[in-house]
């Protein structure tokens, strides 16, 4: 068992409309599905985006792709002409959330991280 940072097992892509960010996941295999299932709750995301994500955090399961759908509202700081923000489009929500570190069994790490993978 060791930690690894998604961005080293799975996919993902994110957009805005308005306050709201999508940010959609993608696991490669069923065995790593079911870790997603496991690792990446709406307690995690909320946690992970904290400051950024100011209200609620929504989780849908797509099963049938291997996927799961995370809408976090509140996310934009108002919207992209209500918003002081630089950057005030959710595009980049999808790369931050590979920085999050899960749990993955020793047969599931890609060859190429070792169980410490950051």
């Amino acid at each position: 068992m060791g930690r690894v940072q998604l961005r080293h097992i799975v996919q993902a892509r994110s957009g805005d409309k308005g306050n709201t960010v999508n940010i959609a996941v993608f696991a490669p295999s069923e065995a790593l599905y079911q870790v997603l299932l496991q690792e990446v709750t709406v307690e995690r995301v909320k946690a992970h985006f904290a400051g950024m994500v100011l209200g609620e955090v929504t989780r849908y399961e797509v099963p049938g792709l291997l996927a799961m759908n995370l809408v976090c509202r509140g996310a934009l700081g108002g919207g992209g002409s209500a918003t002081l923000r630089l950057d005030n489009l959710g595009k980049c929500y999808a790369s931050a959330l590979m920085r999050l570190e899960i749990e993955l069994e020793d047969e599931l790490m890609p060859a190429s991280k070792s169980p410490s993978a950051t």
